[in-house]
């Protein structure tokens, strides 16, 4: 029997776009409410209009502690708090060891690893108050298993520390005998912004498209969704989603 997402209140970062713009649809089509946070308003605002009342969002950005407090805040206020949390906010950019400016790297570590580790201690002591049985996903990344490209280093070590970020609040959990699961989710080449941001050049995810049939956002929003609907004897803790013609 699936776990019902009716009455529950997902937080979805990085909501504007992408994965994360599929995800608030999904949660939203599976009876979840949903509360928003991204950094380009414009964007969130249309989101939530198009899926009405079931969803608020809320401007934030990942490298502002108080953001992600006012998020998790806002959560609670609204629906009583967070029962799922989507750590969906992350990016890349192409940025050598070598060479790379450090604000590249300050940016990735700071959105990728360090906003994440914030949105998740919020939302977990908000569960472990209200003493629910939540959901923590952290969106990864193939990248989390291995490392793509030269200038892609960085990058891959932030999703490597998200997976050990994973196991580690995995255990933290199991010793303390808590309900709350975690899972990573990590996906291959997806139809997003995020190519044109690693790359600086406009239109990098059509040119991989053309080598063959990337994953869609609501392709691995789907695979959020499953995850965070098995039985809660489940827990599904680490799921990589590839287009089936990638091959690393």
């Amino acid at each position: 029997m699936t776990l019902p997402l009716a009455g529950r209140c997902a937080i979805v970062t990085g909501a504007s776009s992408g994965i994360g713009a599929a995800t608030v649809r999904a949660l939203v089509a599976a009876g979840a409410a949903v509360v928003c946070g991204a950094r380009r308003t414009e964007r969130l605002e249309a989101l939530g209009a198009e899926c009405g009342e079931q969803v608020v969002v809320q401007p934030t950005d990942m490298r502002r502690e108080e953001d992600v407090v006012r998020l998790v805040g806002l959560a609670r206020e609204r629906f009583g708090g967070v029962d799922v949390l989507i750590n969906n906010a992350g990016l890349g950019r192409a940025a050598p060891l070598g060479s790379a400016p450090t604000g590249l790297w300050r940016e990735m570590l700071e959105v990728n690893v360090l906003g994440l580790c914030i949105a998740t201690r919020e939302v977990i002591q908000d569960m472990e108050r209200r003493g629910v049985a939540g959901h923590v996903v952290h969106v990864s990344s193939m990248a989390a298993h291995r490392v793509p490209s030269p200038d892609g280093g960085l990058y891959a070590a932030t999703k490597f520390a998200v997976r050990a970020l994973t196991e580690a609040l995995r255990q933290e959990l199991r010793a303390r005998e808590s309900p709350i699961r975690v899972t990573a989710v990590s996906p291959g080449h997806v139809r997003t912004e995020f190519a044109e941001v690693f790359t600086g050049m406009p239109g990098a995810d059509a040119a991989l498209d053309a080598r063959f049939k990337i994953l869609e956002p609501r392709d691995v929003a789907d695979a959020i969704v499953w995850a965070v609907t098995r039985p809660l004897h489940v827990e599904v803790h680490d799921l990589l989603v590839r287009p089936t013609a990638q091959r690393n």
